[in-house]
């Protein structure tokens, strides 16, 4: 059993910015990791090079985690990107700006930024016991918290709850931190998967295509049923979060960008970006995804190229026609969907057939069944109801002396270093204001 100032239950990117922050306030602090080592979602984040925050301003940064966005303007007034980049240069990690803001370790290492922290606990005494699930936490009558592994029992009067969500559970984010809030008094947003590929009803289509990568594509989710969806609703411009523009009934989200079919279905960054809204949209009823394959072009013009194209190659079959308007391994499916021959020479290619084809290059279908499961997604939304946090220090408005960071409250924000950025500041965050309330005790 250890008497300790500040306890911190979770050794991801909140936690560990926690730790250090509140032991360089002089606090003594017990960092408890369930994993054999801290920071391991950060290894594999953006791609194993750490996507570490994004350069958009505040408006469009906080406009990026949706409707709860606005919790975090405290956290960021205090820890926000200038801050984080001082503080990581500090301790020799120098970064870069790429393309759509998103910052990385100039050394394009995610273990450099792990460095980092370790060093930074080290600095400051943080004792670290991993391998330490915690079971239990409790408070008597006296204000005390209990924290139970199956190692042993930890007592302090401050704990810091920075269990981060249920994806990836292989770095150890297992969801623990939402029994242990609901034990404590916490109302729990119903977890669910954010940035995730989506499983679709046409299996065997997309797996005809499984591995192809498009680009310059439009992928818009509309509430119904694919097959009775009007594609003249598609939008020419993006809607959705982090967006200007808000959709109307039934487009849920329009991205432009790159994605892909997988055995299962899509994925991809635009379909990752989508997926929250159409996991959501799944409760009321089905949801489709329509892709525009050549957005640039209208229905009418795309018409007319490939009537030309009919007419100047007229001996060819078709398979080789559509060569100049898809990739290779889409080419027999959609030729297929369109309920043609794939040996037809173009000159028998009827109007009917034509514009079968342009409907499917204006408007590929497919019925979404469901997203992968929440262990393969990259970020959890829901958590801990905001409502019972104080944005201006992350303590429990519940229970004294109780603090929580990172992606165990019901925040959640699309890719681009944002996810981390909210784990950092609000991990500082909570960290200064354990601290605070431990000196607080130890004064009266």
């Amino acid at each position: 059993m250890i008497d300790t100032d500040v306890i911190v239950i979770g050794g991801g990117a909140a936690g560990m910015m926690a730790a250090g922050r509140a032991a360089e306030l002089g606090s003594r602090v017990l960092l408890l990791e369930k994993t054999d080592r801290c920071g391991k979602k950060i290894l594999i984040s953006g791609k194993t090079r750490c996507n570490l925050t994004n350069t958009a301003d505040i408006k469009n940064f906080i406009a990026m985690y949706g409707p709860n966005g606005r919790f975090l303007h405290g956290a960021f007034a205090r820890f926000f990107r200038p801050e984080l980049l001082s503080f990581l240069q500090k301790y020799g990690l120098d970064t870069k700006a790429e393309r759509g803001g998103r910052v990385f370790p100039v050394s394009d290492d995610a273990r450099d930024v792990v460095r980092v922290f370790q060093k930074y606990l080290a600095d400051y005494n943080v004792r670290i016991v991993s391998n330490a699930r915690v079971s239990s936490v409790s408070l008597d009558q006296h204000s005390c918290f209990t924290v139970g592994t199956a190692s042993g029992r930890y007592l302090s009067q401050t704990v810091i709850i920075a269990t981060g969500g249920a994806s990836w559970p292989t770095t150890g984010s297992t969801g623990d931190g939402y029994a242990i809030s609901a034990g404590l008094g916490h109302r729990i947003v119903a977890p669910k998967p954010a940035l995730v590929p989506l499983v679709v009803r046409e299996q065997n289509l997309a797996r005809s295509m499984q591995g192809v990568s498009l680009r310059n594509i439009r992928a818009t989710a509309f509430q119904g049923e694919a097959a009775r969806v009007d594609s003249s609703r598609t939008p020419d411009c993006d809607y959705g979060r982090g967006e200007k523009k808000f959709p109307r009934p039934p487009v849920l989200e329009s991205r432009f960008g790159e994605m892909l079919f997988t055995h299962f279905g899509l994925g991809g960054p635009i379909i990752l970006l989508m997926s929250l809204a159409v996991v959501e949209a799944l409760d009321n009823g089905p949801v489709s995804i329509l892709i525009d394959l050549k957005p640039a072009l209208t229905g009418e013009q795309l018409r007319k190229r490939l009537q030309s194209d009919l007419n100047k190659f007229s001996k060819r079959k078709i398979t080789g026609i559509m060569k100049e308007y898809l990739p290779a391994k889409m080419i027999e499916p959609v030729i297929a969907l369109a309920g043609m021959d794939t040996e037809k020479p173009a000159h028998q290619v009827s109007a009917v057939e034509r514009d079968r084809i342009i409907d499917l290059l204006k408007a590929l279908r497919f019925n979404v069944r469901a997203p992968l499961p929440l262990a393969r997604a990259i970020v959890t939304a829901g958590g801990v109801a905001l409502d019972e946090i104080d944005p201006r220090t992350l303590s429990s408005k519940k229970v004294p002396g109780l603090y929580f960071c990172g992606e165990v409250m019901d925040l959640d924000a699309d890719t681009g270093g944002y996810n981390l950025q909210a784990a950092f500041s609000t991990g500082y965050v909570a960290g200064e204001s354990a601290a605070g309330f431990a000196r607080s005790l130890l004064r009266a």
